[in-house]
Order: structure tokens, then C-alpha cells, then sequence
């Protein structure tokens, strides 16, 4: 019995030693203690538990009750590196609550009822790298509110009641990379708070009630790289200068109520690489709207009511990769619009109602290199091939349905007009194609008039050219350019506008009235001058007349007023003469 007792001792002292009982973890809490983490999640807990190990890295407290945060109440666990107190009721943090975290880097306050952090509050925790308050109900960010967070590199402030930040609130933020500002009551941003943030690489604003984007926000971001602006439907206008100082690699505009591509201000990024402009009621992408970003390799431009891409409206985008434009109203996209097709990798043309014609010939050869992200783009039109995917489509489908018919000018009569000056002229021009051709008229002057242009002369949606009030200058040969991707085909017409004549006006009257007005003002001086030289003309004449009666009244009566003519026939020989020769006639006159 002895022998078995000391085998039996000797086996227990062989056998490994079974591990502590973790010490000191509270009764409602879990303890892992390889990482030295606690969790006590949904505990209903009202304050911080006693009888966390002093070793402790990692706490997790979400999901309780507790209300208010004091000093002393995290002072036993010096070494603790992450804590999680966010779906709390926590309305105040007092100051020094943290203080005795020296090795903290990351802090969750997430969905409390914080109203206001106090000065003090974030002392000491120099080595803080992520800090989330959002959700929360704060109002306003105090000066100097996070001084002490020298290490911070992401701050997450969403989803409060913000109306203000001060303008030195993020001072001393000198390492912060990223920033979020979402679902506040902010009106407008502060150039000179975010002035403080030297650093910041990447800045989230979104569903702000922002209506403009100043020319100085973003100047002293000189880091910045990542700009997301997101649901702001005040938005209507990226203003030309508000990105201007900023060198961004992706910037994102989205659900805002800008109605154009803001070609102006993007030409200032020259290092963009991506473009996000989805989902704002834009209609059209002229030509050239991207020709600076030489650099962009991706771009966005999803569900933002496109219905018209203008021939090289992606010039300039030598390197583009991926080109995004699923949930428009395009009915085609044709490769002139590109600067080159040959980089392109990715292409997103879903959604959109596709006319399959020979406009789409380029994706068709390349339907089965592309790639469409899974989303392949279908038939619209025609009716043959509807809901039809182009990448199913065999290749006799290429030269039944991918054919175009070049325009024709129908009524190619001789159109001459001859109007006075004033006048309306309408000039028609009817042509049929397939696609239907767009028609322009190019003007004598080598004015080129489309559809979309403003002034006196405009083309009609039947490509008639109305011109309203011409003029002379306005003579000369019209010409109808009526185009599509099958080709094009002209037309002519002449204008003769006949000057309206001037009424009771001899030629160069007019212009020498504006000349005398020029050269004789009319001032005192001239009606004096020109009184005075009509009295003295006056004075002349009536002098002149007094001279001529003085003169015939001394000679009245000295002459006489009655005289005797004789006149004799002149002497013709030969007896027929001698026979009606009379003699000499003699007859009276009274001189009168």
C-alpha cells in the first residue's frame, strides 16, 4: 500500500502544473490573459469596475450605463493602450479623467451624450493615435481642445450637433492624418482652423449644409492628398479657385447639385489620379474638361444624368485605366471623345440606353478584352438586338447592326434671300442619317453656329438657321454641315441684306454734323461770335441798298424815257430784191 502511495505522490509531482485562476478580474467580466485584455460589453454596467488587473492593455466597456467619467476612476491601469467606452450614456468627462494613461493610443467615445469637452481633458496622453467622439451631441469645439495630442493621427468628430468650430480648436494637431466631419450643422468651413493642421492627408466632409466652397478653405493644407466632399446638397458651384494650392492624388465630389464639371478648378490638379463626380445632375462633359489631369487613372462619373459626351471630352487623359459612367441616359460613346482607347482597361457603360450602332463599333471589337466589372452593358436600340449584351453579340451582329448611314441634305434647292436691314432670315436645312446627324452652320465671317449657341443667330431643333435683326455685314454664303459618324455632307445659301437708306439726309451728312459738333462746341462764346457777324452782314447789305437808291435818285430825270429807232433792210442785188425793197422804217421805244 505504501509502494502505490509513492508512485501515486510521484505522478502528481510529474504532472504539469495547471495555470492560475486569473487574478483579480471582475465578477462580470471576461479576462484573456495572453493579451491582456478585459471585456465586459452589455454588462449594464453604471461606472468603471473595481478589480481590473493593473496589467491590463485592453478594455472594452461598450454597450453599458455609465454616465460620467472621473479622475481616479482609470488611474490603476498605467499601462492600458486601447480603451472602448463608446453606447454609453456618458454626458461628462471630467478634467484629468485620463491622466494616468501615459501609453493610450487608442480612445473610443463613440455614440455618448457628450455635450462639450472641457480644457484638460485629453492632458497627458501624448501618445494617442486614433480618438473617435462621433455621434455624440457636441456643439461646439473649444480653443486648444485637443493641444496635448501631439501623436494623434485620426480623429473622427461625425454625426454631431456641431454649429462651430473655433478657430485654434485644432492646434497642436500637428501629426493628424486623417480628419471626418460628417452629419453636422455646420454652414461654413474655417480657413484658419484647419489652417493648424499642417499635416492632414486626408479630410471626409460629409452631409454638410455648405452652400460654397471658398477660394482660401483648403490653402494651408499643403499635405493634403484626399478630399471627400459628400452629400451637400446646398452645393451648386466648385468655385475655380477653391482647390487651388492643394496637390490631391483622388478627390470626391458626390450627391451634391453642381450641374457642370468644374473644369476650372480641377485644372489646378495636375497629380490627381482619381475622380469621383457620380451621383450630381451633370448633363454634359464638354471638350477638354479633364485636359490637365495628365496623371488620372480613374474616373467617376455614375449616375449623374449624362446624356451627352462631346467628341475629346477625355483629352488630355493619357494614362486613364478606369472610366466609370453606369446609370446615365447615353445613347452612345464614341471613341473620338477619348484621347486614346488603347489604356483603357476597365469601362462601366451599364445602365445607359445604348443605341447599337456603328458609333459603339470600338466596344464591340474590344467586348471580349474589356472589362466590365462584371456589369455587362446592353442593346437599347435596335429593336433587333434589344436587351441584347454586347459582349453575347456574334460577330455577324458587327456588320448587320454596327453600320452607319452618312448624312443627306434633303431640298437642296438654291436658297437666296435679299432683306432690308432689320429683318428675320430663316434658312432650312433637312437631313436624314443614321445616326440622325447633329447639323452647325458656318457663318461668312467662318463662325461656326450649333444648336447650343447664343445670339442673333441659332439653329432651330429642325437645322433650320434663324437669324434675327441682320445686318450688312451679316451678307455673304452660309454654309449647313450636317454630320455623323458615317460622315458629313454641306449645303450653301446666300444673304443679301440691303442698308437702310436715310431719310431727308444728303450723304456725309451725318458724319459731318458729328464732325462740327466735335469742332465747334456750342457755347457762349460761339453765340456771341456768330451774333455778331450777322448784325455786321446785315448792317453791310442794308448800307449797300441805301448806296444804290442815293445813286439812282441823282440821276432821275436827266434821262430820257422814250428813243426813236430807225432801221433800214440791208441791200440785196438783183431786180427781185429791188421790188420788196421798201425803204428805211423808223419806230418809237419806252424804256421802262
Amino acid at each position: 500500500m505504501s509502494c502505490w502511495l509513492r508512485v501515486l505522490s510521484l505522478h502528481l509531482l510529474l504532472l504539469p502544473a495547471a495555470p492560475p485562476p486569473a487574478q483579480g478580474c471582475p465578477a462580470r467580466c471576461e479576462c484573456t490573459v495572453p493579451t491582456r485584455a478585459v471585456a465586459c460589453p452589455r454588462r449594464r454596467l453604471t461606472a468603471v469596475p473595481d478589480g481590473i488587473p493593473a496589467e491590463t492593455r485592453l478594455l472594452e466597456l461598450s454597450r453599458n450605463r455609465i454616465r460620467c467619467l472621473n479622475p481616479g476612476d482609470l488611474a490603476a491601469l498605467p499601462l492600458l493602450e486601447e480603451l472602448d467606452l463608446s453606447d454609453n450614456i456618458i454626458a461628462h468627462v471630467e478634467p484629468g479623467a485620463f491622466d494616468n494613461l501615459p501609453r493610450l493610443r487608442v480612445l473610443r467615445l463613440r455614440r455618448n451624450q457628450l455635450k462639450l469637452i472641457p480644457p484638460g481633458v485629453f492632458t497627458r496622453l501624448a501618445n494617442l493615435t486614433l480618438l473617435d467622439l462621433s455621434e455624440n451631441r457636441l456643439v461646439i469645439l473649444l480653443d486648444y481642445t485637443f493641444q496635448d495630442l501631439r501623436s494623434l493621427q485620426r480623429l473622427e468628430v461625425g454625426d454631431n450637433d456641431l454649429v462651430f468650430i473655433s478657430r485654434r480648436a485644432f492646434a497642436g494637431l500637428l501629426a493628424l492624418e486623417e480628419l471626418t466631419l460628417e452629419r453636422c450643422n455646420l454652414t461654413a468651413l474655417s480657413a484658419e482652423s484647419l489652417g493648424h493642421l499642417r499635416g492632414l492627408g486626408a479630410l471626409r466632409l460629409r452631409h454638410l449644409a455648405i452652400a460654397a466652397l471658398e477660394d482660401q478653405n483648403f490653402q494651408k493644407l499643403p499635405s493634403l492628398l484626399h478630399l471627400e466632399i459628400d452629400h451637400w446638397p446646398l452645393l451648386e458651384e466648385v468655385a475655380a479657385g477653391s482647390l487651388r494650392g492643394l496637390n490631391l492624388t483622388s478627390l470626391s465630389v458626390t450627391h451634391t447639385n453642381i450641374t457642370a464639371v468644374p473644369a476650372a478648378a480641377l485644372s489646378h490638379q495636375a497629380h490627381l489620379t482619381r475622380l469621383d463626380l457620380s451621383f450630381n445632375p451633370i448633363s454634359t462633359v464638354p471638350r477638354g474638361s479633364f485636359r490637365d489631369l495628365v496623371r488620372l487613372r480613374e474616373l467617376h462619373l455614375a449616375g449623374a444624368l449624362l446624356a451627352v459626351v462631346e467628341p475629346q471630352a477625355f483629352l488630355g487623359l493619357r494614362q486613364i485605366r478606369l472610366l466609370n459612367l453606369s446609370n446615365n441616359l447615353l445613347s452612345t460613346l464614341e471613341e473620338c471623345t477619348f484621347h486614346s482607347v488603347n489604356t483603357l482597361e476597365t469601362l462601366r457603360v451599364d445602365g445607359n440606353p445604348l443605341a447599337c450602332d456603328c458609333r459603339l463599333l470600338w466596344i464591340a471589337q474590344r467586348r471580349k478584352t474589356l472589362n466590365f466589372d462584371g456589369r455587362l452593358p446592353a442593346c437599347a436600340t435596335p429593336a433587333e438586338v434589344r436587351g441584347d449584351a454586347l459582349r453575347d453579340l456574334p460577330d455577324s451582329a458587327l456588320f448587320e447592326y454596327f453600320v452607319c448611314r452618312k448624312p443627306q441634305i434633303r431640298e437642296r434647292r438654291l436658297q437666296q434671300a435679299s432683306v432690308a436691314a432689320g429683318e428675320d432670315v430663316r434658312f432650312l436645312c433637312r437631313a436624314e442619317g443614321e445616326p440622325a446627324p447633329t447639323v452647325a452652320w458656318v457663318t461668312p465671317q467662318r463662325h461656326v453656329v450649333t444648336a447650343a449657341s447664343a445670339g442673333r443667330a441659332r439653329v432651330r431643333p429642325d437645322g433650320a438657321l434663324e437669324l434675327r435683326d441682320a445686318q450688312p455685314q451679316d451678307s455673304g454664303t452660309y454654309t449647313c454641315v450636317a454630320s455623323n459618324a458615317g460622315g458629313n455632307d454641306t449645303y450653301f445659301a446666300t444673304l443679301s441684306v440691303q442698308a437702310e437708306p436715310a431719310t431727308n439726309r444728303t450723304p456725309g451728312e451725318g458724319r459731318n454734323e458729328t464732325q462740327a459738333a466735335v469742332r465747334f462746341p456750342l457755347d457762349l462764346t460761339t453765340i456771341l461770335v456768330s451774333t455778331a457777324m450777322g448784325c455786321i452782314t446785315f448792317l453791310g447789305v442794308v448800307l449797300f441798298c441805301f448806296l444804290l437808291l442815293f445813286v439812282w435818285s441823282r440821276g432821275r430825270g436827266q434821262h430820257k424815257n422814250h428813243f426813236s429807232v430807225e432801221y433800214s433792210f440791208r441791200k440785196v442785188d438783183g431786180p427781185a430784191a429791188a421790188a420788196g425793197q421798201g425803204g428805211a422804217r423808223k419806230f418809237n421805244m419806252k424804256m421802262i
